[in-house]
């Protein structure tokens, strides 16, 4: 199970990643993200819907209501522009920390400490 601040400071680059791969309701993200993770990061309507809520007031992302077959209605997720030059900015800072992580966890860095 992840840390609680990981799994909040994750949430935003996620949803925009699972949506830049095209549009998706909420229940739906929070499958993908279970996939994705193997199972490591749980996440809950209560804790989704506030966020893509944001999101949208942010302009990073838009929805649209569609009926289904069986007359239910469903609220769609779709990335904008702007959600998408986050998505770069925010996938650029997370590969920036992977990066000195692995250094540091694998070995390849030695550090002046003094």
């Amino acid at each position: 199970m992840a840390y609680k601040t990981l799994v909040a400071a994750s949430t935003k680059p996620l949803v925009l990643s699972i949506l830049s791969h095209g549009k998706s309701y909420g229940y739906q993200i929070i499958k993908h993200v279970e996939q994705l993770s193997n199972g490591e990061l749980e996440w809950t309507d209560a804790m989704l819907y506030p966020v893509l809520h944001r999101m949208e007031k942010d302009g990073l992302i838009s929805s649209e209501w569609i009926v289904l077959d069986n007359g239910r209605k469903r609220k769609y997720y779709t990335i904008t522009a702007k959600g998408k030059e986050e998505r770069e900015a925010a996938k650029s800072q997370w590969n920036n920390v992977n990066t000195a992580l692995n250094r540091l966890w694998d070995g390849n860095l030695t550090l002046d400490l003094g």
